[in-house]
């Protein structure tokens, strides 16, 4: 090229060039879009919460999910960060899950500190979104559990459970332990049953684990899995009806937004390996529907468990990963202090996902093994 032609050639524009990591393709979705599809997925879930447990249940899912907001917002202030990533949604999604994972009857303050925990100690002080390794709503959960374990494990029964249907879950989980310790119908009515108290204004009563943890129960009774099913049972807003949050995550699923392995693999663990247990002794735990129907499991195995940015990346990953989650639970709900172990079966496997995305990476097309002795 002649040194005279050398003024014609135009260099495109600096800012219009950008660099960036491999993959430079853009699938059209995006974080806000991902988060209000999940909120949606969330749902159903709320609203049973909401019907089995009135507007009790609704001011715990508004209180969280504003204080969340909020406290992101807070956050980012303070921070110097721009002050709209609250727009994301994923503050939203924290505070609706940490609702669930709450009763219907614990006070507003306890949604404040667990938001707290949720957004500051769970997400915002690794980096924000994209860059915490453990899920946030249940870093709150776990904190609020070991912190204060009276009002994390008191719960309130539904709207359409009587005294009658407090004494048959009682007497259907273990009709022996219930019968020594003096339990009766009219005792019930009064309020005075040691599984019961009068913390709040009205009964209180046990999720179904965890009168058969304190009972040391491996009786059940299949009569009562229908309203464990629909959601007619004492517990955390999400550990209601699990039709409500199975139909959930078959949405998440068709969304192609969470891998099918992780909630297959986690529900299906804990199904065989308390099938084997209780065939092994049935007086050890109950049977096998009695755990999949009680408890966080669906919640945990659809919704928590196959957060995106805690859990592994590939297919073969998510099965193990759900795999080990079961594990972890059905050790903690048989042999463990605690009735329930959904959240620290969770957050265990959260800290493996490195290791795991390490061994089931997939090899890039056309690498070949490198073979020893050879540079």
């Amino acid at each position: 090229m002649a040194e005279n032609e050398t003024n014609n050639i135009i260099m495109p524009d600096e800012k219009a060039l950008v660099i960036s990591s491999s993959p430079h393709f853009h699938d059209g979705e995006s974080v806000s879009r991902i988060m209000l599809l999940v909120i949606l997925s969330l749902l159903p879930g709320c609203f049973a919460g909401i019907y089995f447990f009135g507007l009790d249940a609704l001011r715990v899912l508004l209180l969280c999910t504003a204080f969340c907001v909020g406290i992101e917002m807070l956050w980012c202030h303070f921070a110097g960060k721009p002050l709209d990533t609250w727009k994301d949604g994923s503050a939203a999604v924290t505070g609706i899950l940490l609702g669930m994972n709450l009763s219907a009857a614990v006070p507003w303050w306890i949604c404040l500190i667990g938001s707290f925990i949720g957004i500051c100690l769970g997400k915002q002080v690794y980096g924000g979104l994209g860059h915490n390794p453990f899920n946030p709503a249940l870093v709150a959960r776990v904190a609020l559990l070991v912190g204060f374990p009276k009002l994390m494990t008191t719960w309130v029964p539904t709207r359409f459970m009587g005294e009658n249907k407090l004494y048959e879950s009682a007497i259907a989980v273990n009709k022996e332990i219930v019968e020594k310790s003096g339990v009766t119908l009219e005792s019930i009515k009064s309020h005075t049953v040691p599984f019961l108290t009068s913390m709040y204004d009205g009964i209180t009563c046990a999720t179904p684990l965890g009168m058969v943890k304190t009972a040391d129960a491996g009786a059940s009774n299949s009569s009562l899995y229908m309203d464990y099913f629909l959601g007619n049972v004492g517990g955390c807003l999400g550990e209601t009806s699990v039709l409500a949050l199975l139909a959930g995550g078959i949405f998440l699923i068709c969304m192609k937004l969470i891998k099918w392995q992780t909630p297959v693999a986690y529900i299906g663990t804990v199904f065989i390996f308390t099938s084997i247990v209780h065939s092994a002794n049935p007086a050890i735990t109950p049977d096998a529907f009695f755990h999949v129907l009680t408890g966080g499991l669906f919640l945990g195995a659809f919704f928590m468990a196959t957060d995106m940015v805690t859990t592994p990346m590939t297919g073969k990953g998510s099965f193990i990963f759900g795999m080990g989650c079961g594990i972890v639970t059905c050790l903690i709900r048989i042999w463990g202090n605690y009735p329930e172990g959904v959240s620290f079966s969770i957050l265990f496997m959260n800290a493996w996902v490195p290791l795991i995305d390490r061994f089931t990476a997939l090899k890039p097309f056309g690498s070949r093994k490198a073979v020893k002795g050879k540079a």
